[in-house]
Parts: structure tokens; sequence; C-alpha cells
């Protein structure tokens, strides 16, 4: 099975100068935990809950903190002609619960969740959920 399968085609980009305030708003509204960022029909870095959390919250910065200053430039993503199989490997060795899915052209198509490829194939879901729910992980919270 394919990514393309699998994954949500829905995804809403903000702007990175977006106050944090109206992204937690947005996220709430769109029951999602992640917001692709993008300036210049270019996608610059991500931002999830947890980073409004950690990076801004925890830090002191208040509701009108740009998004830019909470968000994790690191852009993960996989193809939408991607194997499942080999996506949930890479989010398990990652430690992600979502990845960006972008075309040929390396343009923003869709988003894939840990969720998304459970459903899809319940044993490479229960396995990748596994890895990523382990201690540790490449991606800090600085």
């Amino acid at each position: 099975m394919k990514i393309s399968e699998c994954m949500s085609r829905t995804v809403d980009v903000s702007s990175p100068e977006e106050p944090i305030s109206a992204i937690a708003t947005r996220m709430r509204q769109l029951d999602s935990g992640v917001i692709p960022l993008g300036e210049n029909d270019r996608l610059v870095g991500v931002i999830t809950d947890r980073d409004i959390a950690v990076r801004a919250v925890a830090a002191g910065r208040g509701p009108d903190t740009p998004a830019r200053e909470a968000m994790s430039p690191e852009i993960l993503y996989c193809y939408e002609d991607d194997a499942l199989e080999s996506v949930a490997s890479n989010m398990a060795e990652q430690k992600v619960r979502r990845l960006l899915v972008v075309d040929s052209d390396k343009r923003l198509v869709g988003i894939v969740s840990l969720g998304d490829i459970a459903r899809a194939d319940g044993r490479a879901g229960e396995a990748a959920f596994r890895a990523v729910s382990e201690q540790g992980g490449l991606h800090s919270q600085q």
C-alpha cells in the first residue's frame, strides 16, 4: 500500500509570523497537533502543539510570539508513492508521530499520522507507535 492511499490530503499551512495563539486556535478547530509553516510558496518549518508548550509557554513567551520562534525548522517528509511499511519504519526511527507528504516535485500534498498508518495496517502502525513511544530521539526541544 502506498502512503497516498491512507494520508490526509487536507493540510492547513500558516505563516511563520502568525502568533502562536492563532496557531493553537487553528489546531483546536482542525483537531490537529501540527501545522506546516510556509512563506513564498516554500515550507520553512512545522509547529506542533508540543513546540508551543515547550518552546514557547514553558520558556515564558506570550501568546503573540510568532510561530517562527517556536517552530521546528527541520522538515521531515515522505513521498506520496512511498510504501506504507517504509514510512512507518522511518517514523519509528525518527520517533515522530506525523510526516508531511510531498509529490515528486516536493510540493506538499498531504500529511500522514501514526493513526492513519494504524488504520491502514495495524501491525505496521503498532510497531511504529511502540518505537515512537520509547524515550529518546533525535529531535531537541531546545
